[in-house]
């Protein structure tokens, strides 16, 4: 008993220390892969397993061929700095030098360092070369390029999310880039302004899709998000022109539609830049009135003006904004689309629109190749 009293306060401590070590190691690990480690640990390793590789193929030439310095020589592309990577490939050519000379001339045996081997070495390094100079060129480190990528997407994600709208309204948006990728042309902000009363949303097409269009989308998205709200309704289609305007983009223009709704009363407002006309079911006739605002794209010429439409959601009414991918395909005309878009949402007047958005890009433009976005708005 006093043996067990003994030892178990070292057990104790020993498991401890274990779990520390293994904590740190497991922390020291993430932090390296999203680019907050130390610069010295890969280095360190890889130079490391050069002789390590050499040693084997030296001794089991059979297990380990000397083609297998690409394996270092490929990790060290895709994570070390250039200085460090000339320093790894320079070890590695001298691990083949060793190697040649160990094993001897590569035709008197198998198992031998080849022409075949260098060449395929070289290779490997010279892509790994191109990979490190473009990676510093760029100026992130490539374990922390792919966090900031994620980062950027839910950024864009939690920036398209509706604020939370009071008892009696629902809302929801369905964002699906072209071509499943994760950045899209097409993007949705929205705020409460007026102490709440006010719901504003604007829904854009930046001109292009996909990655193309991801990069511009991400710009826009962000400014009309600062604006949004801090400025009266019909001063934000102006100022958003007037930013585009000064990007001097090649390719800088876009539709959009600013939607202003009291959720008071119900009563809203519609302003357009060149966008498509939004659609309201009025439940009580049980048809769709189409609600066409005027005025020219984003981004084309200054002093543009916008002149609003308005209506009122009564409760059961929705209204539905949408980009032309929902609508427009090359067989087929807007007009057409807008009518397949409408005939395809009354099927889910019954059971109720909530979850109908998605549901309704799958119905109407599951494949097509293009940026589609959908705003639906109940009264209920």
């Amino acid at each position: 008993m006093a043996r067990a009293a003994a030892t178990e306060p070292l057990t104790a401590r020993s498991r401890r220390a274990l779990h520390r070590v293994r904590v740190g190691l497991r922390k020291s690990a993430v932090d390296y892969f999203r680019g907050d480690g130390s610069d010295w640990i890969a280095p360190t390793v890889l130079l490391l397993c050069v002789p390590l590789i050499a040693a084997t193929t030296v001794h089991v030439p059979t297990w380990c061929p000397p083609s297998a310095l690409v394996l270092p020589v490929l990790a060290g592309g895709l994570v070390l700095r250039p200085a460090s990577l000339f320093l790894l490939y320079t070890c590695s050519a001298t691990a083949l030098v060793v190697e040649s000379a160990v094993l001897g001339p590569w035709d008197s045996g198998p198992g031998r360092v080849t022409p075949g081997s260098i060449l395929v070495t070289a290779a490997v390094g010279l892509a790994g070369l191109l990979i490190a100079q473009f990676r510093s060129r760029v100026g992130v480190p490539w374990m922390r390029g792919h966090t900031m990528l994620f980062d950027l997407r839910e950024r864009i994600r939690v920036q398209s999310e509706l604020p939370p709208l009071p008892e009696g309204w629902h809302a929801e948006i369905a964002l699906r880039p072209a071509g499943g990728q994760s950045f899209s042309g097409d993007f949705v902000v929205a705020t409460r302004s007026a102490g709440g009363r006010y719901l504003e949303a604007v829904l854009t097409d930046v001109s292009g899709k996909g990655m193309d269009a991801g990069s511009r989308a991400l710009l826009l998205s962000g400014a009309f998000g600062g604006l949004l709200g801090s400025l009266p309704p019909h001063d934000f289609l102006p100022a958003a022109n007037g930013y585009l305007l000064r990007q001097d983009w090649a390719e800088g223009f876009a539709t959009s539609v600013h939607l202003v709704l009291d959720l008071h009363t119900g009563e809203y407002e519609l302003l357009s830049a060149g966008h498509l006309p939004a659609m309201h079911l009025v439940s009580g006739a049980g048809r769709w009135d189409l609600k066409e605002a005027e005025g020219p794209l984003l981004g084309v010429y200054d002093g543009a003006k916008f002149e609003g439409v308005r209506g009122r959601l009564r409760s059961g009414d929705v209204l539905m904004l949408y980009t032309d991918g929902l609508v427009e395909t090359s067989d087929r005309d807007i007009s057409e689309g807008i009518d397949r878009l409408t005939g395809e949402a009354d099927r889910f007047i019954v059971a109720g629109f909530r979850g109908a958005a998605w549901r309704l890009i799958d119905a109407v433009a599951k494949d097509v190749n293009d940026d589609r976005a959908l705003l639906l708005i109940c009264r209920d």
